[in-house]
């Protein structure tokens, strides 16, 4: 071969690799509260699921998911792992660009991650044998306008009550289990692995999971800023194709309510990173949560939920669920993926 023609087929050679080398992976910013039910997201940047899409993903940590509304809002931050609440409403109602485009965990038997929790000693004297006697008493509730409102509402209805018969305090997951310990509160509309934990302590029994009084309850979300649905499609979709790869990837360890399955040691090391708990055990004994491998919503709650944020006041504004949801790369991702094959156990 003549060097002229040698040299002009290495020269063509390294210029069609150069853009493979010189690629870096784009930059998306992820919002989470270090809950059990982020581990989808965690796993999908430890697992390298992001990477293989061709992102960097920036894990941020924040105190709470209403702290995530403005800088999603902003197109500070692109992505939200966050529960569902009033608040989300009442923001999109006022302007905010968010948008519902995925779950991220539903409570439905046997995957009783959120469950009510009892004062050892109440129910140690048999004080409390049903909802009925929660009547007067101080519940934990997470946050004012959660979900957990409309939840404890579900399950005073159950016998002839409202939420309105109980005190609710409202103090994080963490801290009911402190204000359990010092009588602060009686009960608690809480979840794993503090419930678990809170047992072992011998704080807390656990009385009712949420399957009893609220069979299917979506209890988390994944949420997009409308700027990036709108500007960043491409890392958007990209996105949702890692994060359906390590929901099923982490559903595929799930047996019978626990983490039991492939994979299971890998998750409870994620999990040890992600919710700073050092006594891997504790991942082992609780139920554990569960992500809907195709990331369907589970609309029927919303919608309950939504009617009670109206009768309770917290929403007033005319508006749907559907007006917060956007589930076109949900699909499109299933599309190019198909539906989800649980692995062989």
């Amino acid at each position: 071969m003549p060097i002229r023609t040698l040299l002009c087929a290495l020269l063509a050679a390294a210029t069609a690799l150069a853009p493979l080398a010189a690629r870096a992976d784009e930059k998306i910013t992820i919002g989470i509260v270090g809950a059990l039910s982020d581990i989808t997201l965690y796993l999908a940047q430890k697992k390298g699921f992001f990477h293989e899409e061709g992102l960097d993903a920036d894990i941020i940590a924040f105190d709470s998911g209403a702290k995530m509304v403005a800088p999603l809002g902003a197109g500070q931050l692109d992505v939200g792992a966050g529960a569902w609440s009033a608040g989300l409403y009442n923001a999109v109602d006022r302007g905010i660009g968010l948008k519902i485009v995925a779950d991220k965990a539903t409570n439905a038997a046997p995957y009783d991650y959120r469950v009510v929790i009892v004062r050892k000693a109440l129910m140690d004297q048999g004080a409390i044998k049903s909802f009925a006697d929660l009547k007067g008493r101080k519940v934990g509730i997470v946050a004012q306008g959660a979900a957990d409102n409309s939840s404890a509402n579900e399950a005073m209805k159950s016998v002839g009550l409202k939420v309105t018969d109980v005190e609710r305090v409202y103090l994080g997951f963490p801290q009911q289990i402190v204000a359990l310990s010092n009588g602060g509160i009686d009960v608690a509309f809480n979840t794993e692995p503090d419930a678990t934990i809170a047992m072992r302590q011998g704080i807390a029994v656990k009385f009712a999971p949420y399957s009893s009084f609220y069979p299917v309850d979506e209890t988390g979300i994944i949420l997009f800023g409308t700027n990036f649905i709108e500007k960043n499609r491409a890392n958007a979709l990209k996105f949702m194709r890692a994060y359906l790869r390590s929901a099923r990837f982490y559903d595929d360890a799930l047996v019978a309510g626990h983490i039991a399955g492939p994979g299971a040691d890998y998750i409870f090391q994620a999990l040890t990173e992600l919710t700073k708990q050092q006594d891997t055990s504790v991942f082992r004994d609780m139920v554990a949560s569960r992500a809907n491998p195709d990331g369907t919503l589970d609309m029927a709650s919303l919608r309950k939920d939504l009617a009670f944020f109206r009768e309770s006041g917290d929403v007033k504004a005319d508006i749907k669920p559907e007006q917060v949801i956007d589930t076109s790369f949900l699909a499109q991702a299933l599309k190019e993926l198909g539906p989800y094959k649980p692995a062989m156990q």
